[in-house]
């Protein structure tokens, strides 16, 4: 069986890179299509079998594709699939848009909705481009939505959205977690090894405006006696120093012996804003430690309120200083958070994934 998987581009590091080695492992012979391709940015991808646009031969296109959305229909749609018998898209924009040949089945695994026309398209129309060219990418992707033969969604919120958006149902599949590296590390190591103080919360992010970690700040701003400490890198580092007091620690990128340290010896991760569906918080979990999060989308289908938890209903500094003062009343067992996580791991979900395709596709390889 001759299988093609298709991503919208490969030329950033970002939540989905799990998901995408999951159908590497699964299909390591496949071909992947993508609109732009830059290998040093996605190391991992550089011995998979990548088709990409001439964008990619383009330096400054190669990095800044959101400057040219009107020209990703055309790009997708001039891919020629009708030798495969599969073709997996995986994305949030417009790879879903491929033209397959009728004898070809296409399962399009939804991220979400494209975001920058729907759930959260008012945060682009600051953008003139955007403005400009919004009708039309919309109009396009309304058709591009009917294309697939069957959507996943890898979540609930995804799922509505879908329902919403394109008028379609979506079966549910959960991305896929690795949970290998948190069985493979000696756990006994204390934050002393981190340089970090003793009792500590946690998140793990892109420090980037959308993800509200400037709010967790100014919680920890309020907590004196409280510590926080924020692995990660993005745009509103600089900004962040400046407005976080000293109980705030910024630990920058680690590798992942170092992140999985980070997350055992926390007292609970936090999540302020909404997630699709939320990587860290099953990572949290794996590591046995629970989550205070908005309760909101992914957050959802992850935190089991008073066993993994807390789910508050808002993301505001007031609701999440109330949360932490409540957390600091009650107790989780690690046990538990641990086998929540573990009901995510990467093997349930390739078992999940050969039971859907097994009624469309006739062949011994899935």
């Amino acid at each position: 069986m001759k299988v093609a998987l298709v991503y919208d581009r490969l030329n950033k590091l970002g939540g989905a890179e799990q998901v995408l080695l999951a159908f590497h492992k699964l299909f390591p012979q496949a071909d992947w299509y993508t609109s732009v391709w830059d290998p040093a940015r996605t190391p991992f991808t550089r011995n998979w079998r990548v088709h990409s646009s001439w964008l990619s031969h383009v330096p400054l296109l190669r990095t800044h594709h959101e400057w040219f959305p009107f020209l990703m229909p055309f790009i997708f749609e001039a891919y020629d699939f009708s030798s495969y018998d599969l073709v997996i898209s995986i994305g949030s924009a417009e790879c879903k848009g491929i033209i397959t040949d009728p004898s070809t089945f296409h399962l399009h695994y939804c991220l979400t909705p494209t975001r920058y026309l729907y759930s959260h398209a008012s945060e682009y129309l600051t953008n003139p481009l955007y403005r400009f060219v919004g009708r039309y990418l919309r109009a396009w992707d309304q058709v591009a939505a009917t294309r697939p033969d069957l959507m996943l969604a890898i979540s609930t919120q995804v799922k509505k959205r879908i329902k919403k958006y394109y008028n379609r149902e979506a079966a549910i599949l959960f991305p896929p977690v690795d949970t290998q590296k948190f069985t493979s590390i000696n756990s006994s190591l204390t934050s002393s090894i981190l340089h970090l103080p003793s009792s500590y919360f946690l998140v793990v992010s892109r420090l980037v405006p959308y993800k509200r970690i400037d709010t967790l700040v100014r919680v920890f701003n309020q907590l004196p006696k409280d510590n926080l400490v924020i692995v990660g890198i993005g745009s509103e580092l600089r900004k962040l120093r400046t407005l976080a007091h000293s109980n705030i620690h910024f630990a920058g990128l680690v590798d992942d012996q170092t992140l999985v340290r980070y997350y055992q010896h926390c007292q609970a991760y936090l999540q302020a804003n909404e997630e699709d569906f939320g990587l860290s918080m099953v990572e949290a979990g794996l590591a046995g430690r629970p989550v205070i999060a908005y309760g909101v989308g992914g957050a959802c289908d992850i935190v089991v309120p008073g066993v993994t938890g807390l789910l508050i209903p808002g993301n505001d500094v007031q609701s999440f200083i109330s949360a932490v003062d409540k957390f600091r009343s009650l107790s989780f067992d690690s046990g538990a958070c641990r086998k929540n996580a573990l009901s995510f791991a990467r093997e349930i979900w390739q078992a999940k994934l050969k039971r859907v395709l097994k009624p469309y596709v006739q062949a011994t390889t899935i």
